[in-house]
């Protein structure tokens, strides 16, 4: 049975008491759906992705690993008693895959975020389609594999391993940049957490549902590329966007990705190749700007 959503109806089940917090219990049946095990991450949530590894995107003639700015992805995250979730990703798309994937999503009753681009200049053009969707786990995956099917996208393979020298070269970024990061195959992924919490129609969204200041890295003979983006309020849009254009990081795109989101949010995404000393500086001076934790 299709369920409809209405942002009232997500107020009250998220209000107050028992009944707003995260239940237990197993994502076995939604992993069946796609085939696969989705990731446990913090905040209860269980993401799956999906790296368009069928697509050879270049920007300037650097190719654009999948991992780097082409992995479509869901989290979900129980909400209420029952056995109910939301779910909120994006999917990686070509311009002629948009309409017949939108009919899926919205055959499933899933609310449309945005629709737009990430980056500038990229060969094959990609669009990236925003969701968002509430119900029983079963029924969620089974909308999004439908929209998926409706795409070329690949079972997601075993990810290539960082070479000695890339690892090297992504230890010059890290101490640059003065965070941390975690390796996907041979792509370097830091998320940096906002200081205050997120709510969306009332209900607060984990960092690890799109909400952490994403920042991606490539190795890219001997440099290194990057691309992401920074989850911003009003006041530190333009400081931000300052500091990226004194240190020759281009961004690309800025928008929203959500729709009743609290505080108000937009997104600013960015992309540079360079030495991974001064990208690493370029971002720090970024971060800077934003109130994160």
């Amino acid at each position: 049975m299709k369920r409809f959503w209405f942002p009232g109806i997500f107020a009250l089940l998220c209000a107050g008491s028992a009944a707003a917090q995260t239940t237990g219990g197993s994502w076995e049946a939604a992993d069946k759906v796609f085939g696969a095990a989705g990731r446990d991450l913090p905040g209860d949530v269980h993401r799956y992705g999906w790296p368009r590894s069928d697509l050879k995107v270049t920007i300037g003639g650097v190719p654009v690993a999948p991992g780097l700015a082409l992995g479509a992805w869901a989290a979900f995250k129980r909400i209420g008693k029952g056995d109910e979730a939301i779910t909120m990703g994006d999917l990686v798309l070509l311009e002629s895959e948009v309409e017949p994937v939108l009919g899926e999503l919205l055959a499933g009753s899933f609310e449309i975020l945005a629709i737009h681009n990430h980056l500038v200049g990229e060969t094959p053009h990609v669009v990236y389609v925003h969701f968002h969707g509430h119900g029983d786990p079963v029924a969620l995956a089974k909308t999004l594999k439908a929209a998926l099917a409706k795409t070329k996208t690949p079972a997601p393979g075993p990810p290539a391993k960082a070479t000695a020298e890339q690892e090297k070269i992504f230890e010059a970024l890290q101490a640059a940049l003065g965070r941390r990061g975690t390796m996907a195959g041979a792509i370097l992924q830091v998320g940096v957490a906002r200081a205050e919490p997120i709510t969306d129609g009332g209900m607060e969204i984990p960092p690890s549902m799109g909400m952490n200041n994403p920042m991606n890295f490539q190795e890219v003979g001997g440099r290194v590329a990057t691309t992401g983006d920074f989850v911003l309020v009003a006041d530190e849009v333009n400081p931000v966007l300052r500091e990226l254009h004194a240190h020759g990081i281009e961004v690309t795109a800025l928008h929203s990705h959500m729709l009743r989101e609290a505080p108000r949010l937009f997104f600013m995404h960015f992309w540079a190749v360079g030495p991974p000393e001064k990208i690493g500086e370029g971002l720090k001076a970024a971060l800077s700007k934003v109130a994160t934790k």
